[in-house]
């Protein structure tokens, strides 16, 4: 059985095997596809599979953990938490040296977030740790869900389009990658800033937003900044 220091939850399984779904992808991005028509254009006539592969998920049971390791030595750990009645996605940071994982963000209707800025979301992606998801595309969506940033470029269309070709059979990727961007996160896009060495955010429900009482310790945060754009030693 899979443990994550200080995280309070079910018996946490390895869901790895998830990820080689087709369907996995935009079921997991399901908190960004809001609505009929994001729905039927990220599903389609596979819609009943998607349900049923979104119960398999929520199993009470079986709490299904992907692991994103850092080549920094910290740990991203994306839990289904399937409490009944208070099922949600937990993004979590660790390493070996701290007492407890730190939360990064909660996917769910008591949503706090955003955990990670793009700058943050592509060099995660871009630097894989020999153990952890291979390829870029699975870590970009894999994180994607945490994002919330109001000055993501361009670029980021044109790369979840790419993506969610590779590891899809999503008929219009374009149009759902669009859908994506505009609807990040279910909290209000934030702006992100440097300052003081670390990534902090205006957000009102982030942990990364030191103005907020429930804020991660200073250095946490400068922790976490320097491990997610490769900084840190």
């Amino acid at each position: 059985m899979l443990k994550i220091p200080g995280y309070e939850g079910g018996p946490l399984v390895q869901g790895d095997a998830y990820m080689s779904n087709p369907l996995f992808w935009p079921v997991h991005l399901g908190a960004g596809l809001r609505g009929e028509d994001a729905q039927r254009a990220a599903f389609g006539a596979d819609w009943d599979a998607a349900r049923e592969l979104l119960s398999a998920l929520s199993a009470q049971d079986a709490w299904p953990v992907f692991t994103v390791p850092l080549p920094s030595g910290h740990t991203i750990h994306i839990v289904y938490r399937n409490y009944e009645g208070e099922r949600g996605v937990d993004y979590l940071i660790h390493h070996q040296t701290w007492p407890e994982a730190e939360s990064l963000a909660a996917v769910d209707g008591h949503f706090m977030g955003p955990g990670i800025s793009w700058p943050e979301l592509l060099s995660t992606a871009r630097r894989p740790a020999a153990d952890g998801p291979d390829g870029f595309d699975a870590r970009l969506l894999l994180l994607f869900p945490a994002l919330g940033d109001a000055d993501i470029p361009e670029e980021a269309t044109g790369l979840l389009t790419a993506a969610l070709a590779a590891l899809t059979v999503i008929e219009e990727p374009a149009e759902v990658a669009d859908i994506l961007v505009e609807n990040q996160g279910l909290w209000t896009s934030a702006q992100w800033r440097w300052e003081g060495g670390a990534w902090i955010n205006d957000g009102g429900h982030s942990y990364r937003n030191p103005g907020n009482a429930f804020a991660l310790p200073t250095e946490r945060l400068l922790e976490i900044s320097d491990a997610l754009t490769g900084t840190a030693k």
